[in-house]
């Protein structure tokens, strides 16, 4: 199990024009390949009178599954330039789609090559990409006395504070990143004077934005 990974948020689009051709590329994150080809039928079918829908996905924990298509474009041109720039980006578990509208003007291999790449680029940026995080799930229970303290101490940490449950005891669920439990238990001992309890959650990944 990696201890943290790079993909996309859950799904985006993103279009531009190159030399009166409309490029229109669909990013979606998938975790097998039947899914990554539902997702490529669902876009030709959207776009049935487009000239190619072009496409690449990289799935799994060590990239096991890389596939690109070019769809009637010149081979190597649209569907290579698309899967390299997830391998670039190193996005696990991520599918493109490049919708081309022809313009009219041939852009030769070099100009399709660039479109293809950029397209993707862009489509990417505007979906979002996420580090996702293994971190150990904490709950930490304290009186009603140190809520405000614990809350504000937490919220401008490092550690991903997920919920706040008020009931008899105040208890915040926190995830710490995996091998900072220790340090993160007393830490918030000496916070609150020893006044604290602490529950094991387990592990769970946890999405982190990336800018």
């Amino acid at each position: 199990m990696l201890s943290n990974y790079y993909t996309v948020k859950q799904e985006g689009f993103n279009q531009i024009t190159i030399q009166k051709s409309r490029f229109l590329g669909y990013v979606r994150r998938v975790e097998t390949e039947e899914q990554a080809q539902s997702f490529i039928q669902e876009i030709k079918k959207k776009h049935h009178d487009a000239n190619h829908n072009c496409s690449a996905y990289m799935i799994g924990e060590n990239n096991q599954i890389q596939k690109a298509n070019d769809d009637g474009e010149p081979s190597g041109t649209a569907g290579v330039p698309i899967l390299e720039v997830l391998k670039k980006q190193d996005l696990k578990d991520t599918a493109v789609v490049v919708t081309r509208y022809f313009g009219g003007i041939k852009l030769g291999a070099g100009g399709l090559i660039r479109a293809y790449g950029s397209t993707t680029s862009e489509a990417i940026k505007a979906t979002g990409v996420v580090q996702r995080q293994l971190m150990s799930g904490i709950s930490v229970t304290v009186d009603y006395s140190l809520l405000g303290k614990l809350e504000n101490v937490l919220r401008n940490s490092t550690h991903v504070l997920e919920s706040i449950n008020y009931l008899d005891k105040v208890e915040f669920l926190v995830y710490a990143r995996d091998g900072e439990e220790e340090d993160f238990r007393s830490w918030i001992t000496d916070l609150t004077s020893d006044q604290a309890e602490f529950d094991n959650k387990g592990t769970a990944y946890i999405e982190l934005d990336v800018e």
